[in-house]
């Protein structure tokens, strides 16, 4: 029996300072760009919280062992991680840190699909289908309404940068699929994190240097943001989502999840100035609605059983 619960109000609060940081993320590599490339920023920052995270390890004594049957799905997490951080490192070189935001926080609904066949607890219901459907569509306007560049390369870039941005929120949705569905779900965080920051780091090196990506200028703006990505991003807030998909229903933390992609479009607007276009806000707005429907339809049902009984 799956002891999980659903959402509680510590749940809201934790998850909107988590949105918070993670909406200024992309804010700050996007920033950091022309000085280091994405990519190696991640490299970079996976490689600092590695350093943290053992060192968390050794005080906490957390046994070590790979006959406990969780180094498969390690592995199998970690490819999952650096590819996602992979596809975002370079969506941003083209697409914006605001359009990069929204598309990576589709994560919930590819993360909710996939929970759907594995879990019996994670079953969506007629009416999250629908919020499913309504989310491909704002993603189907996001990406192909009017584009208001007069530059038509440019406008191929961003949508590439786009897609790129989906298909790592698909890789980020399959890694939840993944430490569900198998002994990570009851693995400690810290275990679980270094899993992934291990293939974070070595493949994300391994492409910047092959890529050509690995010069760095450092700047204050490039070493600050590997910095508050290595200490704050992947080692604190990582491991305090970690611990929330241990305590509560990974489909339910979804909807406060979408909280990020709003403060990431309010960010890059007033810290990057970056252009907004009419289609892009609607897609984003279904999305958004898709994405609670999915994942706050079970919250919401609770709420009204409580309130039945309570009568």
């Amino acid at each position: 029996m799956d002891s999980r619960k659903a959402i509680d109000t510590s749940a809201v609060g934790i998850m909107t300072v988590l949105c918070m940081i993670w909406a200024f993320q992309q804010i700050a590599i996007k920033a950091a760009g022309p000085d280091i490339a994405p990519i190696l920023q991640i490299a970079f920052r996976s490689g600092i919280a590695i350093v943290l995270v053992g060192l968390l390890m050794l005080w906490q004594r957390v046994p070590v062992s790979f006959s406990d049957g969780t180094w498969r799905p390690g592995l199998l997490v970690g490819l999952l991680f650096a590819l996602e951080f992979l596809l975002m490192g370079e969506g941003l070189r083209y697409t914006t840190a605001s359009h990069m935001t929204v598309f990576l926080y589709t994560a919930p609904f590819f993360a909710a699909i996939g929970l759907h066949w594995r879990l019996p607890e994670e079953r969506l219901a007629p009416a999250q289908w629908v919020g499913i459907l309504v989310a491909f569509v704002g993603v189907a306007v996001a990406f192909f309404g009017p584009d208001n560049s007069d530059n038509a390369r440019q406008a191929a870039d961003m949508l590439w940068g786009d897609f790129l941005g989906l298909l790592a929120g698909a890789a980020w949705g399959a890694t939840t699929v993944v430490i569900r569905c198998s002994k990570l779900s009851n693995t400690p965080a810290t275990i679980t994190l270094m899993y992934q920051l291990i293939g974070a780091f070595v493949l994300l090196l391994l492409a910047a240097v092959v890529s050509g990506q690995a010069s760095v200028n450092p700047t204050p703006i490039a070493i600050g943001s590997v910095l508050f990505q290595g200490i704050v991003v992947s080692f604190i807030t990582f491991l305090t989502w970690f611990w929330l998909l241990r305590k509560y229903l990974a489909s339910r933390l979804g909807v406060f999840s979408f909280m990020t992609p709003m403060f990431g479009v309010i960010f890059g607007v007033w810290l990057l100035n970056e252009p907004l276009d009419t289609s892009f806000l609607i897609g984003a707005l279904l999305v958004g609605i898709g994405i609670v429907t999915v994942s706050g339809y079970g919250w919401f049902v609770q709420v009204l059983k409580k309130r039945r009984n309570s009568q």
